[in-house]
């Protein structure tokens, strides 16, 4: 399992929809705003901090 950086969240690699490649990485996101969130500005997240859960607003309808 990878961790959607924007949320936390657990995302299985095998099976998730929302993925981006940054910086020759493969990221993985729960939802689409997730990774818009993550693509508009990698460098937030790819340093080890996360925007937070109740702040990033990914659309994944309240499971994350």
């Amino acid at each position: 399992m990878a961790k959607d950086l924007v949320c936390n969240m657990e995302v299985d690699e095998k099976t998730a929809k929302w993925t981006t490649t940054y910086q020759g990485k493969v990221y993985y996101f729960c939802a689409p705003g997730c990774k818009k969130s993550f693509d508009s500005n990698p460098q937030k997240y790819v340093g080890g901090h996360s925007s937070g859960r109740a702040e990033h607003g990914c659309g994944c309808g309240g499971h994350c």
